[in-house]
């Protein structure tokens, strides 16, 4: 067996965040190998390039990956302009891909099925650490194994998307469906303004997918008679999409929510709230779904389409045989479930983390990406280039480099608290997201713990916080 050393680590995933930790371990002489499900590097963001993101360009490039560009001649777009999905893809991580330093260790069209270690399920733990990682990976050719040192999973979540079922299983009906429903952000004014163009749409969900859609059917609307919309929700609290308007730091963030808020007030779509969708049912050709509401069970409809906007969450059967920690609930690393668990905060923002917070039990693999939020959404790519440049430098054995992790995410200008489990509540996150540890959830409770309190009880957030970790003693006095 060769020994792990002189093995390649192997990231999974050809997206920002995999290829930002490529540039980053090239830089620091490490053998990589990159594996990417898609034709095509960034091909996840493909499926929606025709969106603009609300972060302009100077949020979107991972600083050694720029260097590794502008020392082959690579000039950075205007810095403050937003980019569409599909530009950045094709200014930035199709150039990156194909530099000398990184194409050789690329494959499109290498989809890893499973990790495990070689001749170790599991169960085993005598000298787990030093048998390779073995990686299922299928290609057009057939399946073969491989070996790796350490893997960096940034596969994302994109290809997993939630059902429109609010138990978190599929509505009864939305198998049968499902030729009609699409998921994620369709090109309603592009490839697909054939599908709704004089039609009514259902879009369900919350999000900021949900108001790309709602705002490109609106438009859609202007020019071609009969096209409608209607729009449901889950929650009956809208401000992580309406958001902070003037007051977010991204302005083209605060825009989005503001358009779609004034979408549905103007009446131009019809606004749903508190609707769980249980089921789907045709009736006369057309579409009617049910969904429980507080008031009992109501029906939407009839619709010719929905667009479920619904999320995604992470693939759990890729590292089965892998040992993970992982919050119970929202299915990503275990360390960032309290800071950002989408019943307790809205603000879009978590403290600086790195190669400690994204590891697990299994030595040398990391989770890294939208795959670290699990089931929740607001990961800003920001986010996950600090977490590759850490997780690099550890796998280097640069521990002092590792741990000095700095992250400074725009504000969204909404960070609430809402009431919790422990019965209390706040008007807001104390100041706005914690500067600097992962034991701070906001900036008061960071200055409370440096003046020598305990916190700031943020809403109760705290308590929140011990007892998902287990701290049950610092919970309970918190109540």
């Amino acid at each position: 067996m060769v020994p792990s050393r002189n093995l390649p680590v192997a990231i999974i995933g050809g997206g920002p965040v995999g290829l930002a930790a490529a540039a980053q371990l090239v830089r620091r002489g490490l053998p990589v190998k990159l594996y990417e499900a898609g034709s095509a590097v960034g091909s996840n963001l493909l499926d929606w390039g025709h969106v603009r993101v609300f972060t302009p360009w100077r949020y979107c490039v991972d600083a050694v990956a720029r260097k590794l560009l502008e020392s082959h001649g690579w000039q950075m777009p205007e810095p403050e302009a937003f980019p569409t999905a599909g530009e950045i893809v094709d200014q930035y991580l199709a150039p990156l891909a194909k530099l000398a330093e990184l194409a050789p260790s690329i494959e499109t069209n290498a989809r890893v099925v499973a990790i495990s270690r070689w001749g170790a399920d599991k169960v085993l733990s005598k000298a787990r650490e030093t048998r390779p990682f073995m990686l299922l990976v299928e290609t057009v050719k057939g399946t073969r194994r491989d070996s790796a040192r350490a893997v960096i999973d940034a596969s994302g979540t994109w290809q997993t998307p939630n059902p429109l079922g609010a138990g978190g299983l599929p509505a009864e009906g939305e198998v049968e469906f499902a030729n009609r429903i699409a998921y994620g952000i369709p090109d309603v004014l592009g490839r697909d303004r054939h599908l709704y163009a004089g039609r009514t749409t259902l879009v369900v969900g919350a999000g900021h997918s949900a108001a790309n859609a709602l705002l490109e059917l609106a438009r859609l609307a202007e020019t071609e008679p009969g096209t409608s919309a209607l729009w449901a929700t889950r929650s009956t609290d809208l401000v992580r999409i309406y958001g902070g308007g003037d007051a977010d730091a991204l302005p083209a963030r605060g825009e989005l929510g503001s358009d779609v808020r004034e979408l549905a007030e103007s009446g131009r779509v019809r606004l749903v709230t508190g609707f769980a969708t249980v089921a789907i049912r045709e009736v006369d050709g057309r579409l009617v779904v049910e969904g429980q509401t507080k008031d009992g069970l109501r029906t939407l409809g009839p619709v010719d389409r929905i667009i479920a906007a619904t999320g995604q969450r992470p693939d759990l059967a890729l590292t089965r045989e892998l040992r993970l920690d992982l919050d119970p609930w929202l299915e990503g690393v275990k360390a960032l479930g309290p800071l950002i668990d989408p019943n307790e905060h809205s603000c879009g923002d978590v403290p600086p983390h790195g190669h400690r917070e994204l590891s697990h039990p299994e030595p040398d693999f990391y989770t890294v990406g939208v795959k670290s939020y699990g089931r929740a959404p607001t990961f800003l790519l920001l986010t996950g280039y600090e977490q590759v440049r850490s997780v690099a430098a550890a796998i280097a054995g640069d521990m002092a480099a590792a741990d000095a992790v700095q992250l400074v995410l725009p504000e969204t200008g909404v960070c609430t608290v809402p009431v919790s489990a422990f019965g209390t509540s706040s008007e807001g996150c104390c100041g706005g997201p914690a500067p600097a540890s992962v034991d701070a959830c906001c900036v008061d409770d960071a200055k409370a713990k440096a003046g020598g309190k305990s916190g700031c009880d943020c809403g109760g957030t705290q308590a929140i916080a011990a007892a998902r970790s287990g701290d049950l003693e610092i919970a309970d006095a918190a109540e």
